[in-house]
């Protein structure tokens, strides 16, 4: 076909004599005012000896082989603008209707310039306006899809994949198209066993890395997915569909729930570690894309983004799983029941202390009656609807209902149980907020060493014991050491946290009050006025703790201009 076409070209250029090919290259070196365009090149072999070596012309190439020596420019999907541009254009429509209708299919058809010609073109066949395509492709994308050259062009390519190659095609079809994260993803998962349709596709990609690597590359010739970056591939959405729409509906089942069961699988194990945050935020939007609401997976996935401090969006997602268990599993149920606990306490750091209590109230006896009374779970309950009550403005009633839990929690789980150490500290708080500061300095200066011992000096809820502990040292009369403790604190929590996680801030603000109580204040006024842009920055000019931070720093300016 080359050949045939250099011959064709030798003729216009009146030069046809012997081989076609040499007779182009040399008409071409004698001039400077052309272009040459091999399209759709398989890969660099196919166009050996064809591109002409010498001419001041250009000579442009286009490929889905990415492997071209000296480099290739990578062509990205267009953006929705232009996209709806090219679409308005391509079909003459006009009118704000169409307009808006262009922008949502743009977005559709994810801005590949080959399914959006493929659209234009059936709306110029069919004389069907943009608006009317768009909805019929909402309604039978699949079918759609599958009549013109988006389906045949990368149809011709998966038939030439290798067995691995194909298998993690089928896995990024069942992700989230983006930033997927090959790295966290594709490693030995010897508790996960696959069906007959899966398991020879799937299982050389997680046990070998050889294996892997053939299938990425052969992914790549063919330009299916981005190239790797820090472990991460990309893929479009319009090349999973069309790789799942290929399957059978049973191996399509069977893929997702393999990709499920590979993505739960990369989950670190505790949501409560902040080194394993990032793993949590890489694999989340493909949990989301591929995991039941009502899985375990997403459950821990909400109690790390509590943890990281996204108080209402682990609310959100809580609530998702919670409704998700009761409609799969029932409203008794034990998984049930701990989701329904778990929105109660994101509900409740979120702002909203009062509907948390309420809602630990209406658990708590149906956990006595499913569990019994001295049940982890119902133990928990209780602890959370004491500090609830306390939040909710009632630390009296808070700190005796702790004073009743602390010596169960001690006799069933132990005096050095991580939840047994924590009902300590709530006791101390409520002990606190109840008008007796001393007695909480007291009862905190016990319990950190203790956490210290059994979880570590820089896990949660030791940070927050060491902050309570400075802040009733300073309620009880010593601003001076309450100051100390707080810079002491604040470098940690930095470096375990982050420079703008909500306790870090809180932290610097403390750290500025009782820089001002006890006799600076200067040195109040000069550090709320830099935490002020950084909580401007996170949480935006209107939320309480900057407006908090806006009426601090006033109020510590002028008393530093006495």
């Amino acid at each position: 076909m080359l050949t045939a076409g250099l011959g064709a070209l030798a003729d216009r250029l009146g030069t046809r004599a012997g081989d076609p090919v040499a007779a182009v290259h040399a008409a071409l070196a004698r001039r400077d005012d052309w272009l040459l365009v091999f399209d759709n090149v398989p890969n660099p072999r196919v166009i050996a000896g064809m591109v002409p070596p010498t001419g001041g012309g250009q000579v442009v190439i286009t490929s889905r082989y990415a492997f071209w020596p000296g480099g290739a420019l990578e062509v990205p999907v267009l953006n929705r603008e232009v996209a709806a541009g090219f679409l308005l254009a391509r079909t003459g429509a006009a009118g704000v209707a169409e307009e808006q209708a262009a922008g949502e299919l743009a977005a559709e058809l994810g801005g590949l310039p080959l399914a959006l010609e493929q659209a234009a073109a059936y709306m110029e066949s069919t004389g069907r306006g943009i608006s009317q395509y768009l909805r019929l492709l909402l309604g039978r994308r699949a079918e759609l899809l599958s009549r013109g050259e988006v389906t045949t062009t990368w149809s011709l390519a998966f038939t030439e994949l290798s067995d691995p190659a194909s298998g993690l095609l089928r896995l990024a079809a069942c992700c989230a198209a983006d930033d997927i994260p090959l790295d966290l993803l594709l490693r030995p998962r010897p508790g996960l066993e696959f069906g007959a349709e899966v398991a020879p596709l799937l299982g050389p990609l997680l046990d070998d890395e050889l294996a892997r690597d053939d299938a990425i590359a052969g992914l790549r010739r063919y330009s299916l997915i981005s190239a790797p970056r820090d472990g991460r591939v990309s893929v479009h959405r319009l090349v999973q569909e069309i790789t799942l729409n290929q399957l059978p509906e049973g191996d399509k089942t069977a893929w997702r729930q393999a990709a499920a069961a590979v993505i739960e699988a990369a989950l670190p194990a505790d949501p409560q570690n902040p080194v394993d945050w990032p793993e949590f935020a890489a694999l989340l939007p493909h949990a989301e894309a591929a995991l039941d609401p009502a899985s375990d997976g997403m459950f821990r996935i909400a109690q790390c983004l509590g943890n990281a401090g996204s108080y209402a969006a682990a609310r959100d997602l809580v609530r998702q799983v919670l409704q998700a268990r009761e409609r799969h599993l029932g409203t008794e149920h034990l998984d049930t029941l701990t989701a329904r606990a778990e929105l109660s306490f994101w509900t409740g750091r979120a702002g909203d202390p009062s509907a948390a209590r309420d809602q630990c109230a209406a658990l708590l006896p149906v956990e006595e009656r499913n569990l019994g009374p001295e049940h982890p779970e119902t133990l928990t309950t209780r602890a959370n609807l004491a500090r609830w009550t306390g939040q909710a403005g009632d630390p009296a009633t808070a700190r005796d209902q702790y004073t009743a839990l602390l010596p169960i929690r001690e006799r069933v789980l132990g005096t050095a149980h991580p939840h047994t150490l924590i009902t300590r500290a709530n006791l101390a708080y409520c002990t606190g907020e109840a008008g007796d500061p001393a007695g909480a300095r007291d009862q905190y200066a016990m319990l950190l060493p203790m956490l210290e011992r059994v979880l570590g000096g820089e896990h949660p809820p030791t940070l927050t014991a060491r902050s309570e502990l400075a802040h009733w040292t300073g309620e009880a009369g010593d601003p001076a050491g309450a100051r100390d403790q707080y810079a002491a604190l604040l470098p940690v929590r930095e470096r375990v946290l982050g420079t703008e996680h909500l306790s870090t801030l809180t932290t610097r603000a403390d750290l500025a009050d009782w820089t001002g109580e006890a006799g600076d204040p200067a040195g109040a006024r000069d550090q709320y006025a830099a935490l002020l842009p950084v909580r401007e920055q996170v949480l935006g000019t209107e939320h309480p703790d900057t407006l908090a931070t806006r009426t601090n720093l006033d109020r510590w300016t002028q008393l530093a201009d006495k």
